[in-house]
């Protein structure tokens, strides 16, 4: 693995003494991995202490690290980890990451249909993307989890069965299952708002 894992060829220099493999890890790695947390634990400040305590973990690690899985499964697992405590904790307020906020800040997220220059077009992508990341939010965990690693990150399901500690037979149910749950859920709200829509035009008509 590590003669195939560019990152673990740096996580072993790091091991070695070398102080700035450790800084292009986080700087290769801190970002996406933000933004795996801030989808779950859906809230982007403890997101970040949570990366902070992953590449703790990381530093912490040098002495028995050992290169048997990519850099990036490893990390990933250490993030998944410490999300899943912070969602065991007693209920908290998780308040809603706008997608208009993150479209200004340059993340990721799920699109259903390419960008165009029409305006009423773009409104559409928008408002599409914006029930895909309600729907996510709604996801159970390790669905959410599954499903982002692998239609996101790009993990084959046998990295998101490490990062997950479970079997790869286990993550093909859990993305089954998230993907027919995103797609009823944008669905419904998808006939819900035509549902207003349609509402709203025989009140107009009404009033004429």
């Amino acid at each position: 693995m590590p003669d195939a894992d560019p990152d673990a060829q740096l996580m072993l220099a790091f091991c070695a003494g070398d102080g700035t493999a450790f800084d292009s890890l986080f700087d290769r790695w801190g970002q996406p991995l933000l933004h795996y947390l801030e989808r779950m634990v859906v809230d982007s400040a403890t997101a970040e202490e949570l990366v902070q305590e992953a590449f703790l973990r990381v530093y912490r690690a040098k002495e028995r690290y050992r290169a048997e899985a990519k850099f990036s499964t490893w990390l990933y697992r250490i993030g998944t980890n410490l999300a899943l405590n912070e969602l065991r904790r007693p209920r908290r307020a998780r308040p809603h990451t706008s997608t208009d906020d993150e479209a200004s800040s340059g993340g990721p997220t799920l699109r259903l249909v390419s960008e165009m220059q029409d305006a009423d077009v773009q409104l559409d992508v928008r408002r599409r993307a914006n029930r895909v990341e309600n729907a996510l939010e709604g996801l159970p965990e390790r669905q959410r989890s599954a499903i982002w690693l692998s239609a996101v990150e790009g993990f084959s399901y046998a990295e998101v069965a490490v990062a997950l500690e479970t079997t790869e037979k286990s993550v093909k149910a859990l993305v089954h299952r998230a993907r027919v749950a995103l797609v009823e859920s944008v669905a419904a709200a998808e006939d819900d708002n035509a549902s207003g829509r349609g509402s709203g035009a025989l009140a107009e008509d009404t009033r004429k």
